[in-house]
Parts: structure tokens; sequence; C-alpha cells
């Protein structure tokens, strides 16, 4: 009989030990210091992590991929931008939504803590940078700052910046600063 349990408990407890090698071979694989983190460009963001079509306000839009870019994190989580194709939407909106902003971490922008998930994203006359969410509520309006030294602004980009971790959201020449929150 006490063979017979150990038995079933070797059953039970073999499959289990192995689930949690996997997991922390897996863990050793993607550990910060094994992997770093990377600015990703339009040719690393396609439809494979970003969607070619994205939900905002009661609508949907397309997202332009080849203004696209992001930051892969050595977690292997992303945050991702685009602009999007928002000739659909009222004037009021269209001043505003200019990209939408995906993101599996929660960031920091200029001070505000923007939870992850999805958002409808802007730059406004006058130096803003505002947040919204798909409800197109302002979450975050923060001053954005202007780069006339930018050699070849493009519509949308992300750059890595001279502080580790640290990174520049570019709608042409205005950007707003951003970095995971902690």
């Amino acid at each position: 009989m006490d063979r017979m349990k150990s038995l079933i408990a070797i059953a039970i407890l073999l499959p289990i030990a192995a689930l949690l090698h996997i997991q922390l071979a897996g863990a050793t694989r993607l550990s910060p210091e094994a992997k770093s983190e990377t600015v990703l460009k339009p040719d690393d963001v396609g439809p494979k992590l970003f969607p070619d079509k994205v939900f905002f306000r009661g609508q949907v839009a397309t997202a332009q991929l080849r203004n696209a870019g992001g930051i892969h994190f050595s977690d292997d989580l992303y945050t991702l931008a685009a602009l999007v194709d928002n000739s659909g939407y009222s004037t009021e909106i269209r001043q505003k939504y200019q990209g939408y902003l995906l993101s599996e971490v929660a960031l920091e922008i200029q001070g505000h803590t923007l939870p992850a998930g999805a958002y409808g994203v802007g730059f406004l006359n006058g130096g803003k940078f505002v947040v919204m969410d798909l409800g197109a509520h302002d979450l975050i309006q923060v001053d954005a700052s202007r780069d006339a030294e930018i050699k070849r602004p493009v519509p949308l980009q992300v750059t890595g910046t001279s502080t580790a971790a640290k990174y520049r959201l570019y709608f042409g020449r205005d950007f707003v600063e951003l970095n995971r929150a902690q």
C-alpha cells in the first residue's frame, strides 16, 4: 500500500517538477540581464504586433503601420504607437486623435502614470500632448517639447535618449518623454 502511495505521489509530482523547470528556464532566457530593451522602427512593427485597424470612439480606423514605432522591453512586453487615418471622425476628435498607443506595461509620461492599455493620442496646437481613453475622454494632457535639431523629422517615431530606459515619442518635431512606470 505504501509503495502504491509513493508511485501516485511520483506520478503527480513529476509533471509539476517538469513544468517548474520549463518556467524557470524561460524566466532565465527572458531575464533583463539576458536581453536588453529595443527601440522598434516601422519595419519591426507589423500586423503580427499591431492591428491594421483599431477601435476608438465608436469607429474603426486604419493604422498607418509605415508610421509606427515602439519599445520591446527586456521582459518581452511591448509599448507600440502608430498614426491612424482619422478622416471618418468629427473635426473635434480629429484635432486630438492622430495616433493609437498600445502598451502592455504602465508608462510614465512626463510625471503622469498611464496604466497598460489602448489609447488614442495626439499633439494639440499650442504644444500639448493628449492621451485619451477609447471613448475619447482626456486622461492626460502634458506640455510637449519641440526638437528643432532633428535632422529628418518623420510623422511618428520612437527614439531612445541619453538616459537609460527613457524614450521619446515624436510626431514630426514635437515629442514627449516616457518610460516604464516603476
